[in-house]
Order: structure tokens, then C-alpha cells, then sequence
């Protein structure tokens, strides 16, 4: 009995899985699957690449959003269940590929460009212009006082400084304790470990006065806070790519040159303030993507209905 529930279990866990993978377990269908990740800057980019693919060409897009982790949008994109989605290339490159870390972006990227179509026939598109990675974060009014902009200028006040840190962040070899060696980082009194879901309270609150937060979280903006700039190119590079099938490529041709459109086309502090309307001030993810292509001047002869295709 025990034997067979354990089967029955996994079984059903297997098809759940495969479910949530399968373009006919969702009612919109479309020529073009687009998938994002878990989270919401995930949601705005797959939204963002969704729209302007509908905007750009005659194909329908069906959406996939909150599919998973990497490697569930990897698996699924290599068994055909979807056709692009927005990776971050050192994830890629370290998570997927096994590699060692590397500082270059651009060798990053070429060598993920390469790999990716080599081992999976899976197209590495240029960057959207950001990357989404640790950040070093202090008060806006430090940073406008002191005229600080780089970790190198902050390593000189770090001493009257208390830093804090989420224990991942401290722990790992890409983490803090590399960063104060390469930096020269030294704190007042060694950093305070912190829950991540208060680091930024207790920075406003001056209880801390540097912490390690992600480049892209919507509070930086919001709280008015500042990131520092690694100037020694520390942190690996996490550039947001979008990943697309070479077989939807090639039936698609119009495709490339949407997708293409997007290329540089958001900075790190315009993706803050897009997971910020989404999240702090609670827009809809589709009208806070419209508006963001009508600034960028991605508007066209199917901007209809907030710009997407129903």
C-alpha cells in the first residue's frame, strides 16, 4: 500500500509538472509562447517581450507567466512547450552551462551565444540594456553629501559605517568576503546578518548603513536610495537576455527583428521603476508595460486596446 502511494505521489506530481509546461493546459493559445520566470520583475519582461511581438508582427502570442525557476523555462523552451522568455546571463552561464564564473560581460555573453547554439539550437538576443545583480545600497543623502558613486569611494568611509547583509550574501565565495577583499571594505563592527525582507527598513531607519540588495528591486527607487557602482567589476554580469528558439526563429523570420527592437532599450534604474509601479504602487502589468513602450517610442499600427492582442 505504502508502495503504491508513493508511485500514485509522484505520478501525480509528474503530471502536474508536465501541465504546468504544456501549451494545451492553458486556454490562450498563439503562434509564439512566451514564458517568465517567478517573480515580478520576471512578469514585466515577459509582458514587455509579449507585447512587442503582437505590436511588430501579425503572429499571437500566448503567455506562460510564473512558469518557474531557470531551469524549469530551460527545460521547457528545449522540449518545445514554449519559445522564448527572459534569462539573465550569468545564471545561464553558471547555472545552466557549469561554468566558472567570469567579470566580462561581453565574454559572457559570447560564450553563452555559442553554447547556446551549439548544445540546445537556442538564440542568445542582445541585451534589454540591464543587468539585474547584488547591489551595494546606501541613504540617497550619504551618497549626495559625500559625492559617492563607486564602491571604490565608499571603501573610505566604511570604517564609521555598519553594514548588513543577508547570510547567503556573507557566506558565499562571491559574496561579501570577496567583495571586502577586493575593495578594502572595513566596517566599524562586523556586518549584522539580516532577514532580506528588512534590509532596506533598517537602512532607512539608520539602524545599518549599507546593504546588499538586488540592482533592480523596486524599493531602491521608491525609498530613494542609492546604488553604488562596482566599479571593479566584482560581481559577475546577470545582463537580461531574452533565450528563443532557432526552429521559431527560422519559421518566423519577422520575429529576430522585433525581438531586436528591444535591444538596449532599459537601464537598470528604469526596470527599478517599473517593478516599483507594479509593485509598490500596484498598476497592471500590461498598461505599466504599454506606457513604458509608448516612451520609448515602440508604439505601432497595433497599438490597440493598451497595445496588446486579445
Amino acid at each position: 500500500m505504502k508502495k503504491f502511494l508513493i508511485f500514485f505521489i509522484l505520478t501525480f506530481t509528474l503530471v502536474v509538472a508536465i501541465a504546468a509546461c504544456n501549451p494545451s493546459s492553458n486556454n490562450s493559445t498563439g503562434d509564439i509562447i512566451i514564458a517568465s520566470k517567478d517573480f515580478t520583475e520576471q512578469d514585466i519582461l515577459g509582458e514587455l517581450l509579449a507585447q512587442q511581438i503582437e505590436a511588430t508582427t501579425n503572429l499571437k502570442v500566448a503567455r506562460r507567466p510564473r512558469l518557474g525557476g531557470s531551469f524549469v523555462c530551460h527545460n521547457a523552451i528545449l522540449a518545445g512547450k514554449i519559445d522564448a522568455y527572459i534569462e539573465y546571463t550569468g545564471t545561464a552561464f553558471t547555472g545552466i552551462l557549469k561554468q566558472k564564473s567570469l567579470n566580462n560581460p561581453k565574454e559572457v555573453y559570447e560564450k553563452l551565444k555559442q553554447a547556446y547554439s551549439q548544445q540546445f539550437k537556442l538564440e542568445v538576443m542582445p541585451s534589454l540594456g540591464f543587468e539585474n545583480t547584488f547591489a551595494m545600497v546606501i541613504r540617497g543623502e550619504e551618497a549626495k553629501k559625500y559625492n559617492i558613486q563607486t564602491l571604490s569611494q565608499a571603501a573610505q568611509y566604511t570604517p564609521q559605517w555598519r553594514g548588513g547583509f543577508g547570510y547567503e550574501f556573507l557566506e558565499r565565495a562571491d559574496g561579501f568576503p570577496g567583495l571586502a577583499k577586493t575593495y578594502n571594505l572595513r566596517f566599524s563592527k562586523p556586518p549584522q546578518i539580516m532577514d532580506l525582507g528588512l534590509i532596506y527598513r533598517a537602512l532607512i531607519q539608520k539602524q545599518v548603513d549599507m546593504v546588499a540588495g538586488n540592482s533592480t528591486d523596486g524599493q531602491i527607487a521608491r525609498l530613494g536610495l542609492a546604488v553604488l557602482k562596482d566599479d571593479k567589476k566584482y560581481f559577475p554580469p546577470y545582463e537580461a537576455t531574452p533565450i528563443v528558439r532557432q526552429e521559431t526563429l527560422n519559421k518566423y523570420p519577422e520575429l529576430r527583428g522585433a525581438i531586436a527592437q528591444l535591444s538596449g532599450k532599459i537601464s537598470a534604474d528604469e526596470m527599478r521603476q517599473l517593478n516599483y509601479l507594479v509593485e509598490g504602487e500596484l498598476r497592471d502589468i500590461k498598461e505599466v508595460v504599454h506606457d513604458f513602450r509608448k516612451t520609448k517610442g515602440l508604439a505601432s499600427r497595433k497599438d490597440v486596446y493598451f497595445g496588446f492582442a486579445q
